[in-house]
């Protein structure tokens, strides 16, 4: 007797999960809840739910939790979080009504809503590329943005999930735990450095010239490209082999 089992070597689809309701999390002492008009964190077997612990200064730089529904909307997430011109944070800030092209009524959940030190506001929708190059979705993103009240945010841009490979993903994770662990002696230092070094040329050429441990150096080199004052390729291993320079 033959037995064929479902997804073995032969079947390289995603198993079919039954359904699952979203995570629920308890209160967390010192942690604010998660805010979201919508959970997304119910099971699925196409996409990468994800929480984090997340601070700004809109929430006096208590954590928060945040959750997304993709490794690509949180990646956008820690890139806007080590920005010093962030103010606040919101995943699934709201919820829309649209009608799509055959006419039925649909609703859709913004992403993120993003808030900048001198008070602007903007939607991030994140989708995959193949969806983004698709007629259907160009036409139901302008539905949406017509839908959604102006009084919301000042605009709403577009991100391709793509434009986050998984190095930048890893790189911006990284970044935003180093950004939330500050050594501004250590930053400073290193940056001084940098800038009077001619032969600058790989992180690690900084090691033996700041008068610093080398952890204390590689975190802070971490922290300068976040502020953009040293410059790396993020879709490449940011470490001590990594070529980097200071911007100008």
């Amino acid at each position: 007797m033959t037995v064929v089992i479902d997804h073995d070597t032969w079947a390289y689809s995603p198993a079919k999960l039954p359904k699952a309701s979203a995570i629920t999390l308890p209160e967390i002492h010192g942690v604010l809840p998660f805010d979201g008009v919508r959970n997304p964190s119910a099971r699925s077997s196409v996409s990468h739910k994800v929480h984090i612990a997340y601070r700004t200064e809109a929430n006096n730089w208590q954590p928060k939790v945040g959750i997304g529904e993709s490794a690509a909307e949180i990646a956008v997430a820690h890139e806007a979080l080590v920005s010093p011109q962030l103010y606040d944070l919101h995943f699934q800030p709201m919820t829309v009504r649209y009608r799509d092209d055959d006419g039925v009524e649909r609703s859709y959940t913004h992403d993120l809503l993003m808030t900048t030190r001198d008070g602007r506001r903007r939607l991030v929708f994140v989708r995959n590329h193949v969806s983004l190059k698709k007629p259907k979705t160009v036409r139901a993103i302008k539905a949406i943005h017509a839908a959604t009240p102006k009084s919301t945010a000042n605009d709403m841009i577009v991100v391709d999930a793509q434009d986050y490979t998984r190095q930048r993903r890893d790189n911006l994770f990284r970044m935003h735990n180093f950004v939330f662990r500050p050594d501004p002696e250590a930053d400073e230092i290193t940056l001084n450095t940098a800038r009077r070094l001619k032969t600058l040329r790989l992180m690690k050429d900084l090691f033996p010239r700041v008068p610093l441990a080398q952890p204390r150096v590689f975190a802070a080199c971490y922290r300068l490209v976040a502020a953009r004052k040293l410059h790396a390729n993020l879709d490449h291993v940011l470490w001590e082999n990594s070529r980097i320079e200071v911007r100008s």
